[in-house]
């Protein structure tokens, strides 16, 4: 009789990390049992197998937890540490860096965030890719969908619960993700300048768009705020998501259309994978239409969806794309309504023409400098986590074995360094102790 080894799998919201829990070994009776009780209705749990080890399947619980089972005698399976190198080199004169938000405000951080690296082909358009995670949605779903997604080594850069309007991240929006199939050696997760990719709680045969209202949605706006602010236009470029697996497999996957055409996929519609998620949502929703012009829709107003502007006063470490971000439009828009000839050089106390529909947005807001003294051993602070994934987001992260957490650790002062070797103002201060200019330089938000 077939044994297998259970734990249960816990990512609780801000530790970016995953708990396992080992609980002992169970025979196949009990097994059978589990994945009776889970096929009832009312039992809130549902089953998910593992793709990559045979035998093995997870529990996804309704309370946020998620059950591990998998048979003592199954082949090991590891997730590897991502690559964070692209396979084209900035060497060679392609265009690096992305031009939108790396974080959307308010999104739930989940892991490591560390889960790619650069876009193999950033002279390409961006995208944005949509799957459902064929589950159900609502309750704590999200939490241990996100528990799944890390156990198996398929995290998009976002998760998104249509029912709550939760959102989470696995990573930032300007590396890669790992939830779509490469096309033989065409590494499909960095295709374009950015590809953005969305697990929506759901199933692909009942579309998750039925009955939902983006105005009640505001973490779904800045989602798609985000996306345009990346310069992903309101397109189809493959047609509308198709409808079946049958429809999926009659369309096919074209290459070129993927490869050349910037806007937004479905699963189903990227060369060398073959599911056919996330079914036909409404394209009326998923993104709909821009309520500027510079979002590549071609369609709407300059200054969402009104003539009215308000005026943005820049203050220090504004970013074009965090304002564009603030105010639910794109960075295009606002080059175009402020005729900017340089938008990545802005001055403290510049004024910029902004939409009027959101007046008051929140500024974005930066950690002030702590102090001289302050990155000893020994120091705990949230200040240092918020530093932490600061680095990892900008590409130092690479001493972390885990975190990057509370406590000042000999890994934090390695990745502040390389930080302060990669820029040649700070190159004299590349000790691994940030300073005054090393701060600001690295705009921490706040934590």
């Amino acid at each position: 009789m077939t044994l297998f080894h259970v734990a249960v799998d816990r990512v609780d919201p801000g530790i970016l990390n995953s708990i396992t829990t080992y609980l002992g070994t169970v025979d196949q009776a009990h097994v059978d049992e589990v994945r009776a009780i889970a096929g009832l209705d009312a039992s809130g749990r549902h089953i998910v197998e593992h793709p990559r080890q045979d035998g093995a399947f997870c529990v996804l619980r309704d309370d946020g937890d998620l059950d591990v089972y998998v048979p003592v005698d199954a082949p090991e399976f590891r997730v590897y540490p991502p690559d964070p190198d692209a396979k084209t080199s900035s060497a060679e004169g392609l265009p690096r860096g992305a031009s939108g938000p790396a974080y959307i405000d308010g999104a739930v951080l989940f892991g490591a965030q560390s889960i790619g690296g650069a876009m193999d082909t950033p002279g390409n358009p961006p995208r944005a890719v949509w799957h459902t995670t064929e589950s159900p949605a609502g309750a704590d779903y999200f939490t241990s969908i996100a528990a799944y997604l890390i156990r198996v080594g398929a995290e998009p850069q976002v998760i998104y619960d249509p029912v709550s309007d939760r959102i989470g991240q696995f990573g930032p929006l300007n590396l890669s993700g790992r939830a779509l199939k490469n096309d033989g050696s065409r590494r499909t997760n960095r295709e374009g300048k950015a590809c953005i990719q969305v697990e929506v709680l759901g199933r692909a045969a009942s579309p998750w768009t039925k009955s939902f209202d983006p105005a009640d949605k505001p973490n779904y706006r800045k989602l798609l705020a985000a996306m345009r602010a990346h310069g992903i236009p309101d397109l189809w470029p493959a047609g509308s998501p198709p409808p079946s697996s049958a429809a999926a497999v009659k369309a096919g996957r074209d290459r070129a259309t993927w490869q050349t055409k910037g806007g937004h996929y479905a699963h189903a519609q990227v060369p060398g994978n073959d599911h056919w998620d996330p079914g036909a949502i409404d394209t009326g929703i998923v993104p709909g239409k821009s309520t500027d012009s510079g979002s590549g829709s071609g369609g709407g107003s300059s200054t969402g969806g009104s003539s009215s502007t308000t005026t943005y006063t820049v203050k220090k470490g504004d970013t074009l794309s965090a304002i564009a971000t603030a105010y639910e439009t794109t960075v295009a828009a606002l080059v175009k309504l402020n005729g900017l000839k340089n938008p990545d050089k802005l001055s403290v106390g510049q004024k910029l023409k902004v939409p009027g529909a959101a007046s008051n947005p929140k500024a974005p807001q930066y950690e002030p400098f702590p102090g001289e003294g302050f990155f000893h051993g020994g120091r705990h602070s949230p200040i240092i986590t918020a530093l932490g994934r600061r680095l990892v987001v900008l590409g130092f992260g690479r001493h972390y074995t885990s975190g990057p957490g509370p406590d000042w650790t000999n890994a934090d002062k390695r990745n502040v360094r390389d930080f302060q070797l990669s820029r040649a103002d700070l190159r004299g201060d590349a000790d691994g102790i940030p300073g005054p200019k090393t701060w600001a330089a690295l705009k921490v938000p706040k934590s």
